[in-house]
């Protein structure tokens, strides 16, 4: 599959520079719940701004599987097995330029959370996850390795058919995002572009019996109601971090 075939979806041109690695992004289940700006702030650099659609932040719960990671310039073999990973993520601009922003990601290979953490600049935290598809429903469970346990456990089932939502919905708002930013204790901020085609999403249903991640930040969300999205998932391209 050539990736960079379909670019018009995007918000931005692709970086004229080469991209680095490939990844497949597989199963992915979006759960998504709106949040006050005021509250986000506190966790958020100043170099970027909070994205808000109809004055209102989002957070997203984001479950899924890497099934491969692919160098750039290598054999087309994946340079680890597939692992699951679950990120709590929000959406900000720099610059003008729309993407996402990390609060956690959590994942079951040290080594790999240890080296991507210092490159990527990124809250990456070490956890014992499985993941596992019974039937037409997907089964996950994060224990995050830390003093206070720090749990992430529920399932999810795909329920439409494949939709491609239309610009300026907040479907489209919440996924379709081409970069990411950091930032490192000396308060320098970076950006990580990605590509891929635009995500097919299904609607989904979701049982979720632990939601732990949101706890260090101290927020509630226990009278809202999250939207839930899967996507059979896309091919990514990533290029190099750079700083701004």
């Amino acid at each position: 599959m050539d990736v960079l075939k379909i670019t018009e979806h995007r918000p931005y041109p692709i970086p004229s520079k080469y991209w680095i690695m490939r990844q497949k992004w597989r199963d992915v289940l979006f759960m998504h719940l709106p949040i006050k700006p005021e509250k986000l702030q506190p966790y958020i650099p100043s170099a970027v701004e909070i994205d808000t659609f109809e004055d209102y932040a989002w957070l997203g719960v984001i479950v899924f599987k890497i099934d491969g990671i692919f160098p750039r310039g290598f054999p087309p073999v994946s340079i680890r097995p597939a692992f699951p990973e679950i990120n709590l993520r929000t959406y900000v601009r720099c610059n003008d330029k729309p993407g996402i922003y990390f609060l956690s990601l959590d994942v079951d290979d040290w080594t790999s959370c240890s080296l991507a953490k210092r490159w990527l600049h990124v809250p990456y935290h070490p956890a014992k996850i499985s993941f596992q598809k019974i039937e037409q429903s997907y089964h996950f469970e994060s224990n995050r390795n830390h003093h206070i346990p720090i749990i992430c456990k529920g399932s999810y089932t795909p329920k439409s058919e494949i939709f491609y939502p239309e610009n300026m919905t907040l479907d489209h708002w919440l996924t379709e995002r081409y970069c990411f930013f950091s930032h490192n204790q000396k308060s320098n901020v970076y950006c990580l572009d990605i590509h891929h085609h635009p995500w097919p999403l299904q609607r989904a249903e979701a049982t979720i019996h632990s939601n732990d991640l949101c706890r260090p930040f101290n927020f509630d969300f226990e009278n809202e109601t999250p939207i839930f999205h899967y996507s059979q998932g896309v091919d990514a391209l990533i290029w190099n971090i750079k700083k701004i």
